[in-house]
């Protein structure tokens, strides 16, 4: 069976989108959850991750580590991972490589904290662009292949990369069109989401480091969690 580290479920974006994959997909495995500490993460991390970073997941002996390298294992032996049909599978891949290496604005600018809701102080127009590039390739992937999912009408792992998207975007008020309010109510109400979002409500871990990046994002509206 699989063994998939992650940290903090209310924090951590890099975590879930391997976690949603195997949840979603009933897929087997265990997770083992590593609280992000105020000092020495890498470190701390490197006993089980070579980057010192999350997620990893273990296979027997190997070890891999990044989501996308994590996705791609996970697709090898699991074909519903990713979409059957090949177009639609291309551009999932695309879409999900996009987010995986871009829209750095938008990290940094509404770090994921799944539990509290912020009233953003303001959209910078770097931020706006990001905002709307997503909202655009999420329309582009439901009126392309017919929803309600991104690729089609099955879950894969181009809506699990977009997972941390849809909590950022419900803790931020973040503005997008109504395809993609559609969109983010499809992803918000899948159980494996919910089992995500409970589990992260109810975690009492603080790290000082992201409470203050949300913070100072804007307003705090609402603190949800134990």
């Amino acid at each position: 069976m699989y063994t998939l580290h992650i940290a903090n479920k209310n924090y951590s974006s890099w975590s879930l989108r391997p976690w949603l994959v195997l949840a979603a997909l009933d897929i087997p495995f265990t997770e083992i959850i590593h609280p992000f500490p105020e000092n020495g993460v890498r470190d701390l991390y490197r006993a089980f991750s070579p980057s010192g970073k999350v997620p990893c997941l273990q296979d027997g002996h190997t070890v891999v580590w990044d989501s996308l390298a994590i996705v791609e294992y996970l697709a090898e032996n699991h074909v519903q991972v990713w979409p059957s049909n090949k177009l639609a599978r291309a551009w999932a891949r695309c879409a999900a490589a996009e987010m995986h290496s871009g829209f750095q604005t938008l990290r940094n600018n509404c770090g994921m904290s799944c539990g509290i809701r912020v009233q953003l102080h303001s959209i910078s127009p770097a931020l706006k662009k990001d905002i709307d590039r997503v909202d655009e390739l999420w329309n582009e992937g439901l009126q392309k292949f017919g929803g309600p999912f991104l690729a089609g009408e099955k879950f894969s792992a181009v809506d699990a990369f977009f997972a941390p998207v849809v909590f950022r975007a419900q803790t931020y008020q973040l503005p997008v069109s109504q395809t993609g309010k559609t969109y983010m109510e499809t992803l918000l109400r899948l159980p494996a989401m919910q089992a995500w979002y409970e589990a992260a409500l109810a975690e009492t871990w603080r790290e000082p480091a992201h409470e203050k990046e949300t913070i100072e994002a804007g307003k705090l509206i609402a603190d949800l969690r134990a």
